[in-house]
C-alpha cells in the first residue's frame, strides 16, 4: 500500500483532482497549524479563526475542482494568501462607519451620496438574489440548511454544528458539497448571475 503521507503538495494536489477526497484530508492536515496560527495572529479570536480556516478551504476546494489553480507557486503560500484575503475582507465587513465631528469646515456633501443612480444595479442584485434563492431550493436539505444558516444568516460553522447537532466537519462537507451542487444546476441550466 503506498504511503500518500510522503507525497509532495503537487502530487496530492494531482490525485485529488482525480478523485482521491484522502489527499486533500493529508494537505489540510499538513497545512492546518500553519495556516490556523497566522489567521490567528490576524483576527485573535478562536471561534472567527475558525470560521476564516473553514472558508479558506472552502475557496481552494473550490479554486482546485473549477481547474483554477496554477502552480505557480508552493501550495501552502498560496493558500495563505486566500486566508489573508479573506482575513481582509472579513476586517472590510465588519468596518464601522466613521463618526463625523461637528466643526465649521464639515461639508454634509462629502459623506452624502445620491442612491438614485443606483437603482439599475439595485434590480439587478435584487434579480441574482431571487435566483439565488430559488436555486438553494432546489438543493437537499441538509445542504440547503448549512448553505441557509451560514450565507443568510452568518452563523459560523461552530454555531451550525450546535444548531443541527452535526460535527464541524460534517457541517462543512454539506456546505462544499452544496456549493458544488450549486455550481452544476448553474451550469446546467446555463445560468448567469453576473451584473
Amino acid at each position: 500500500m503506498v504511503n500518500k503521507y510522503k507525497f509532495s503538495d503537487s502530487q496530492l494536489i494531482s490525485d485529488y483532482l482525480k478523485g482521491d477526497e484522502f489527499c486533500l484530508e493529508i494537505l489540510i492536515k499538513r497545512h492546518k497549524q500553519k495556516l490556523y496560527n497566522f489567521i490567528y495572529s490576524k483576527i485573535l479570536d478562536r471561534d472567527l479563526t475558525e470560521d476564516v480556516f473553514q472558508d479558506t478551504f472552502i475557496k481552494v476546494i473550490r479554486t482546485l475542482k473549477l481547474g483554477n489553480y496554477n502552480e505557480e507557486g508552493k501550495f501552502v503560500s498560496w493558500v495563505m494568501r486566500i486566508a489573508h484575503n479573506l482575513v481582509i475582507d472579513h476586517f472590510r465587513k465588519n468596518k464601522r462607519l466613521q463618526k463625523f465631528q461637528s466643526s465649521d469646515s464639515f461639508d454634509i456633501f462629502s459623506v452624502l451620496k445620491d442612491n438614485s443612480l443606483d437603482a439599475e444595479d439595485n434590480l439587478i442584485k435584487n434579480q441574482i438574489d431571487n435566483d439565488v434563492r430559488d436555486l438553494i431550493e432546489l438543493l437537499p436539505a441538509d445542504q440547503k440548511e448549512v448553505l441557509v444558516y451560514r450565507f443568510y444568516n452568518d452563523l459560523s460553522f461552530k454555531e451550525i454544528s450546535n444548531k443541527t447537532g452535526v460535527s464541524i466537519n460534517t457541517s462543512l462537507g454539506r456546505m462544499r458539497y452544496a456549493l458544488i451542487n450549486l455550481r452544476s444546476i448553474i451550469s446546467k441550466k446555463n445560468i448567469s448571475l453576473t451584473r
